[in-house]
């Protein structure tokens, strides 16, 4: 699931020698369906363990069926409300709005909808992979398995 197009603007990066800053979160990339605020990461700031960024899914929009390969991931619901279609198959079901914490275990399949047809999910993201969206796989709901 790489972006073939996934470029990364250093040039907003401010290093004030050992506190670096980007300000007003970057610039837009789009990935999966979803549009991100660039954030920090391995690719514009040389973190070594984690990436952040913030997250939007368009009205009606979908964050395809994937996998976190080796990493962790915890969301926090800015505005919007979604649902997470999760586990072999897809099959279980969650829902949550702004204000809630969310944690994605590693290696869990999940498929993320926006429930609103006129307002946007905006999520700040937090990755303990220094690699943002590299280490994801897509993920086909009718083999229950890894697609490639």
């Amino acid at each position: 699931m790489t972006n073939k197009n996934d470029t990364v603007d250093r040039s907003a990066v401010e290093d004030h020698d050992g506190i670096l800053t980007i300000r007003g979160g970057g610039a837009r990339r789009d990935w999966n369906g979803i549009h991100y605020k660039q954030g920090m990461s391995a690719k514009n700031v040389g973190t070594t363990k984690l990436s952040a960024n913030i997250a939007t899914i368009p009205p009606g929009g979908v964050a395809h069926a994937h996998i976190h390969v080796g990493f962790e991931l915890i969301l926090y619901i800015l505005g919007g409300k979604v649902r997470h279609e999760f586990g072999a198959g897809l099959t279980k079901s969650i829902e949550n709005e702004a204000g809630d914490f969310i944690y994605i275990r590693p290696g869990v399949p999940h498929e993320v909808f926006n429930l609103s047809e006129t307002e946007p999910v905006v999520a700040f993201v937090a990755r303990s992979s220094a690699e943002e969206w590299d280490n994801i796989v897509p993920y086909d709901r009718k083999q229950n398995s890894v697609s490639s």
